[in-house]
């Protein structure tokens, strides 16, 4: 059995004890004894246990995400909907929402935090890249940042609301999309306002050398700074 496999059964296994257990050693064990697995082939593809179990199944559920991207028809829709149709796709890839309170559990202790927002930013980055972003400068940020911002947001609201359909949900992810549209807006008269230009040449000419990162683009949030251009 592969590495992967394996890691794909205990997940599998662990996923009905997660309610109780949470993303905890107990869960981990639980789905390690019924697999008969021992426990040093358990670390060895998951040395962190429970942490790394648990960003495992995020995985899956952006993996699962990306394949019902592939098969849309996005270029018919508004850029808009595209994005709204992503974050309604990752979140609709969740099978059981306690899962999704028990990893929020999970990643709000402080020294799992930054593997958090580490997963959150990874599912921005997933979906833009699959909306075809080719970005090279701060814009690269700003897009993920803003996008972590408003999955963030909708995750949370998806998880109180118990409308059908979650109708609710997708009402409050139109708006906030429509929030960061009038922002662009925004901006773009900004950039076209010579008083404003001017007093931001400086700041942007600074940021304006930021970079995306190269190569591998999900270890962290990695990027460089170079000449402008």
């Amino acid at each position: 059995m592969s590495e992967t496999d394996l890691k794909s059964r205990l997940l599998e296994t662990a996923k009905p004890h997660v309610p109780f257990d949470g993303w905890s050693e107990a869960a981990l064990r639980l789905a390690a004894a019924e697999l008969d697995v021992d426990p040093a082939l358990v670390a060895a593809v998951l040395p962190r246990g429970a942490v790394d179990l648990a960003l495992a199944w995020h995985e899956e559920g952006d993996a699962a995400m990306l394949a019902r991207l592939s098969r849309a028809d996005l270029g018919a829709m508004r850029f808009r909907d595209r994005v709204a149709f992503a974050v309604r796709a990752r979140l609709e890839a969740v099978e059981d929402r306690e899962l999704v309170r028990r990893s929020m559990t999970l990643f709000a202790l402080p020294q799992n935090a930054g593997d958090g927002a580490r997963a959150l930013w990874s599912t921005a980055d997933r979906i833009w890249t699959a909306l075809g972003d080719t970005s090279q400068d701060i814009n690269w940020y700003t897009k993920r940042a803003t996008l972590s911002g408003v999955y963030g947001a909708t995750l949370l609201y998806w998880l109180g609301d118990d409308s059908e359909g979650q109708a609710a949900t997708w009402e409050f992810l139109d708006r906030r999309i429509g929030d960061v549209m009038r922002i662009e807006q925004l901006k773009a008269r900004a950039r076209g306002n010579r008083l404003l230009a001017g007093l931001m040449a400086g700041p942007l000419s600074v940021l304006g050398r930021a970079r995306a990162p190269q190569g591998a683009r999900q270890a962290g949030m990695p990027g460089r700074w170079g000449k402008p251009g």
